[in-house]
């Protein structure tokens, strides 16, 4: 009975040694294999001229996929068909390319496929994968190489398309709205740099496009834009041409407008507002009154009117803006009316040099300003200054403020007035202004600039927190900065307007030159740096 005890034990051991062996090998799974695959043939061959085929193969020594066709996959010169690439999702030893499109006589044209080929186990990618054929009796060889940058952004946007346009006796600006160019390119995800192959000798227009419909054309509501100002030459070895892409500003286009509420039309639009006028040609009561003010937060000016039209069941408008003259019909309903909603900004925390705002949603007409009172934190009352800004619709207070000082606002009932008489109930604030020992502060001395210039603090987004003007050669200071790491960026304000004005693609104006220091500005509480930068 031991004996078979003993025996059974010896067996239990050896293969519980065997699992566990078996496991850890399981784990170690060998060396990861990091080679990428390997083309052993494509049919027709790659660089084939007189091509006639409908169909591609490109075959390899191992199962592939390909992945983010859609962003990686650039057809130069484009097809007005896409050609359909399998496999997708699934792994296959070859992939398969169906054309549908009528090819071009005598043209060279171009599969790249970026980094979107990979091995189906470790996803390994065969870089820079191009498959290139012609369909007359050679290929052409020529090429244009850049770079492209954002013109006002820090870092620059991955798989910026870049566009040649062949430059003809039918050629207009406006073609890079409406039809595909002749070549095509983009700088995929690792880069900023590219380079166009396989280009025929000729004279083209060369753009750079965000293309985020991804479509081939300019979308100005959608799309960022850099150009080269001159048509280029091709060949040109010399060149290294570098483009800045810009959001441009949307040319002006008015909506339908639409009742809304009572006595409130909507009047939407796209662009540059500040010209827009709007004009009623109904017949409407002497007693007709209106007010126009730009919404706050969206593209919309609203047109207030009264009194109310009982007997009226539409009204015609006249909306101009410079040359663009649309006309509207507007139907009327028995909606209600709006009621007054006043927003205090800032709510909290005010900076010394901010201003106290409150926005309404209805035009404000009057405003009472005995019925305003400010405290400081002795009981003490302080004298301010009221400000109304009828564009944007808002009250603006202002007032002198002292470091870590805490303030009390009442506003009492009938301070302000709307366009339909209605009032403000009693509103009382309570703000504080920031203690600087719990702020930094910085000195930024600009070297080699062109005055005048915009020196900002921005964030890693590049969105502004902080700027100042500066006319002249002088120390720039900063205070009460909030701890934080930020960028320095500078402005050349070209046209001396005080902000930054970006590019027109078809009136060929650039975006105003932009700096950005490459070391950040690292604020800390209690401390004031002095920022050097020196441009170029």
């Amino acid at each position: 009975m031991q004996k078979r005890w003993i025996n059974f034990s010896f067996y239990l051991v050896l293969a519980l040694t065997a699992i566990n062996c078996a496991n850890r090998g399981s784990i170690g799974g060998g060396p990861k294999d990091v080679t990428p695959p390997e083309i052993i043939k494509t049919v027709p061959e790659n660089y084939s001229t007189n091509f006639t085929a409908n169909e591609i193969r490109i075959y390899f020594n191992e199962y592939v996929k390909v992945k983010n066709l859609q962003k990686q996959l650039i057809i130069s010169p484009p097809m007005n068909t896409q050609p359909e690439v399998t496999p997708l999702s699934s792994a296959s030893e070859y992939i398969k390319i169906k054309i549908f499109d009528t090819l071009k006589p005598n043209t060279t044209y171009a599969f790249n496929f970026g980094n979107s080929i990979v091995d189906n186990n470790e996803e390994n990618p065969y870089t820079y994968y191009r498959y290139v054929f012609s369909t007359g009796d050679y290929i052409d060889s020529l090429n244009v190489k850049g770079s492209v940058i954002d013109a006002l952004n820090r870092t620059t946007e991955s798989f910026i398309s870049i566009h040649l346009y062949e430059v003809d006796s039918t050629y207009t600006d406006s073609i890079i709205y409406k039809e595909k160019p002749k070549y095509v390119t983009n700088t995929l995800d690792s880069t900023t740099n590219f380079t166009i192959e396989n280009l025929r000798a000729g004279t083209y227009r060369l753009i750079a496009l965000k293309d985020n419909n991804s479509n081939n054309l300019y979308e100005q509501r959608s799309d960022k834009i850099g150009f080269y100002e001159d048509f280029i030459t091709v060949p040109d070895t010399s060149a290294n041409y570098q483009l800045k892409v810009f959001k441009e500003n949307l040319d002006y286009k008015a909506s339908k407008p639409r009742l809304v509420a009572g006595e409130k039309i909507a009047f939407g639009y796209q662009g540059d507002y500040t010209k827009t006028k709007i004009e009623l040609l109904s017949k409407v009561p002497d007693s007709f009154r209106y007010r126009i003010v730009k919404e706050q937060d969206t593209d919309t000016l609203n047109y207030y009117y009264s009194p109310k039209l009982e007997d009226t069941d539409s009204l015609i408008f006249k909306v101009q803006n410079n040359k663009i003259i649309d006309t509207f019909t507007v139907k009327l309903k028995d909606n209600l009316k709006d009621s007054l909603n006043l927003k205090a900004e800032p709510t909290n925390t005010i900076a010394l040099y901010e201003s106290f705002k409150l926005k309404a949603n209805i035009p404000i007409t009057k405003i009472n300003k005995d019925n305003i009172s400010i405290m400081n934190k002795d009981s003490v009352f302080i004298e301010f200054d009221t400000k109304l800004d009828t564009i944007l619709n808002h009250l603006e207070i202002n007032f002198e403020k002292e470091d870590n000082s805490q303030y009390s606002m009442t506003i009492l009932p009938e301070t302000v007035i709307d366009f339909f008489e209605n009032t403000n109930d009693t509103l009382n604030y309570k703000l504080k202004t920031p203690d600087p020992e719990s702020l930094g502060e910085a000195r930024v001395i600009i070297q080699n600039a062109t005055y005048p210039i915009i020196v900002q603090l921005v964030d890693d987004k590049s969105e502004v927190k902080y700027e100042k003007y500066s006319t002249k050669p002088e120390p720039l200071d900063f205070f009460y900065l909030k701890p934080n790491k930020y960028f320095l960026r500078v402005v050349f304000d070209t046209n001396e307007n005080g902000e930054y004005d970006t590019g027109d693609f078809l009136k060929k104006i650039q975006p105003e030159r932009v700096s950005y220091r490459k070391k950040e500005v690292e604020v800390r509480i209690g401390w004031s740096n002095v920022e050097e930068f020196i441009l170029n």
